[in-house]
């Protein structure tokens, strides 16, 4: 283990140190290992919801005091930016838990099952044909609610590591002070919604979202985490929290949008024909 000696802790060395910490914090806004959501500071998403009501919401989210319709989460998993993300970030699942709690916890939809779990849904209902289920079990036809509008998410661009301060740092202070900042990186990621009506096909909103965080690992290009032991571990930020952050973003553009709602129209009507004529 290599331990910092009386060379470095030289006065100024210490000098050092402390104009580096207060520019590092002026460059990074002050949100180490924290999320940026769009132009809102906040954790993310936190919490849970319960019907109308949420608990521990993140503050910044946006909400509605009055529901819009009902809205089922769809997550295209062909699409190629899926097989991307899936490479990139082998331990994050699906994005649609998080973005349903985070519907539901804003109020601005009714969230209904339409993924997997339908399996389970029509499993019971199964069931209660067979006559397997006790009486009263109350799994007969016309129960299920209709879903308004789909959701559909996507990643349109997540990196870890996309940039840093050893350059800036370095050349204001000497090549010392560009070996403690070699361990600051930014991650960044961009997010898509869509809003399509499931009735007409046609798409209502969509909305892109982003965030960004900084990564802390300052000691690092000096001393190799020796003399801080875990400073590598404790400075990496989980790639999810930066995409849920972007994902949080994009559905506050699109609730604000959403309430200046105006319906797009065409004369003569929609899908018959459309105003751009092809000439004989």
């Amino acid at each position: 283990m290599t331990y910092l000696t009386d060379k470095h802790r030289t006065p100024g060395f210490t000098l050092l140190a402390g104009v580096l910490a207060a520019a590092v914090i002026g460059l990074s806004g002050c949100d180490a290992t924290m999320p940026k959501m769009g132009a809102s500071k906040g954790n993310t998403v936190t919490g849970a919801a319960g019907g109308e009501t949420a608990e521990n919401a993140n503050s910044a989210l946006e909400s509605c005091d009055e529901t819009l319709g009902t809205l089922a989460v769809v997550e295209d998993q062909s699409a190629p930016w899926w097989a991307t993300y899936r490479h990139r970030y082998p331990t994050l699942g699906t994005t649609v838990p998080v973005l349903r709690m985070m519907i539901q916890q804003s109020n601005c939809f009714v969230v209904v099952e339409r993924g997997r779990a339908m399996n389970n849904m029509m499993q019971e209902r199964a069931l209660m044909n067979s006559g397997e289920m006790r009486q009263g079990s109350n799994f007969g036809k016309g129960q299920m609610v209709a879903a308004d509008y789909t959701m559909n998410p996507s990643i349109q661009f997540s990196a870890k590591g996309t940039g840093g301060v050893k350059g800036i740092v370095g050349g204001l202070f000497g090549s010392v002070a560009g070996a403690l900042a070699g361990g600051l990186k930014s991650n960044e990621a961009a997010t898509t919604l869509l809003l399509v009506d499931n009735r007409s096909g046609v798409q209502i909103s969509a909305a892109v979202g982003n965030a960004k965080n900084f990564d802390y690992n300052l000691f690092g290009g000096l001393f190799g985490g020796g003399a801080f032991g875990g400073a590598g571990a404790f400075s990496n930020t989980p790639e999810g929290k930066v995409v849920t952050a972007a994902f949080a973003d994009s559905y506050n553009q699109m609730v604000g949008a959403l309430r200046n709602y105006k319906a797009q129209s065409v004369k003569g009507g929609l899908g018959k024909g459309g105003r751009l004529k092809v000439g004989q």
